[in-house]
């Protein structure tokens, strides 16, 4: 009974047609007739919600389901749509209510739809996520009601979910760029030269008259009582790795994400890039230390673990530690690789405190220090001036816009 009383409401109409009988019975004290057709309006009402409640609580007649997909793309356009099933003999009109993740922003999502009798019907709306991270939807909550529109019945689906959200994934083959070998190949053939020499183990075998004595596995061949000798095939696969600053710096946000979420998206492209190229690839991320190594690996399982690494990553307000990261890359990293430093300076000042610390990494490895272009600055100075405090604004921007292009030198 109680669940009763909690699913059940009244609508406007029921109101609309209560208050007109009032009046009618109020006028009835001048004019007799009224008064009658007040009482028989009354009557009505009082019938039609009787008769409205009795069918519209005659079992469960409504049902319905959410898709959602469990993973969602942040920065992209996701589709989610509600499936609404209506077993009624008779069309209903319903409003459902959507719970759905505070992350989003959207603190009521209505929809109004009509469902014909034993039929199904579909809405489709999509979710716009600008943080990485779990989000919880909720149940949806439906409020129907017949064609007589005196009562309304709530329903509430059991349609509570959990979903992740990570860094941008739909457009992933959109960036697979042609690599330059496989543009070659296609206009003929190119001799490179090739600067440097490095191995990779392959696998251990017999010694044989003219090995390499200084490649002899003295462990294998204390277990096989004869000599055996480690066997290195030139190392085709190249390591690049993806150095994340999560510092303050890169919170500044932009149409809706923060810098640290391009860097997110840049770095997973540019690592499918990578794999499909069959070099290896590896992740990398810092604050005031750094917090976690993805060692490079050229398997295609390697993408889903630097999208779980990445999908969660949040930033930190502390000055990054460019020092530590120096003395990691050094420490885990011991062949010579391609380093892409995602970060971000406002200042040269900020830049030549760290830049002894690039050096330092530049000089065993190859570094590309990526930052980014303020595009509201690149505005100011672009737009026209109305106001005497414009030419202000406008002097400090080209200041700053000039200072990064100094950086760009440095």
């Amino acid at each position: 009974m109680k669940q009763f009383w909690n699913n059940i409401f009244l609508h406007r109409t029921f109101f609309i047609v209560l208050i007109s009988a009032g009046f009618l019975l109020a006028f009835g004290h001048f004019y007799p007739l009224y008064y009658t057709v007040g009482l028989l309006l009354l009557g009505l009402v009082a019938l039609g919600t009787v008769v409205d409640t009795f069918f519209l609580f005659r079992g469960t007649k409504v049902s319905g389901s959410r898709k959602v997909n469990p993973i969602l793309s942040n920065g992209d356009i996701n589709e989610c749509s509600l499936s609404i099933i209506n077993t009624y003999s008779f069309p209903i009109h319903s409003h459902i209510y959507e719970e759905l993740p505070y992350q989003l922003g959207l603190r009521e999502l209505l929809f109004a739809v009509k469902v014909k009798p034993n039929s199904k019907e579909k809405i489709a709306y999509d979710l716009e996520p600008k943080e990485r991270g779990e989000y919880d939807f909720g149940n949806t909550i439906l409020m129907v009601r017949s064609p007589l529109s005196l009562v309304v019945r709530r329903y509430e689906l059991q349609t509570a979910t959990q979903v992740a959200v990570y860094p941008s994934y739909i457009h992933l083959n959109k960036y697979n760029l042609k690599n330059f070998k496989y543009f070659t190949s296609q206009v003929g053939n190119k001799k490179t030269r090739k600067i440097g020499h490095s191995t990779e183990f392959e696998q251990i075998k017999d010694y044989v008259k003219g090995d390499d004595i200084r490649y002899i596995n003295w462990k294998a061949s204390a277990k096989k009582n004869q000599l055996m000798v480690n066997q290195y095939i030139d190392e085709r696969a190249q390591q690049v790795f993806c150095l994340i600053d999560s510092g303050r710096a890169m919170e500044m946000p932009f149409e809706g994400l923060s810098l640290l979420d391009y860097a997110i998206n840049s770095s997973l492209a540019i690592s499918q890039v990578i794999i499909k190229n069959h070099d290896k690839a590896g992740v990398l991320y810092f604050n005031k230390k750094v917090e976690k190594i993805l060692p490079a690996d050229k398997a295609t399982s390697q993408m889903p673990r630097i999208l779980n690494v990445l999908y969660n990553l949040k930033t930190d307000f502390y000055e990054s530690n460019f020092e530590k990261l120096y003395a990691q890359v050094k420490f885990k990293i011991n062949h010579r690789s391609l380093l892409l430093l995602y970060t971000n300076f406002e200042d040269m000042n900020a830049m030549k405190r760290q830049l002894p610390y690039l050096k330092g990494l530049a000089k065993n490895n190859v570094l590309v220090v990526i930052f980014f272009q303020n595009s509201e600055i690149e505005e100011v100075i672009h737009s026209p001036n109305e106001h005497q405090m414009d030419y202000y604004y406008k002097s400090v921007s080209e200041k700053l816009s000039y200072q990064k292009k100094q950086m760009v030198k440095e």
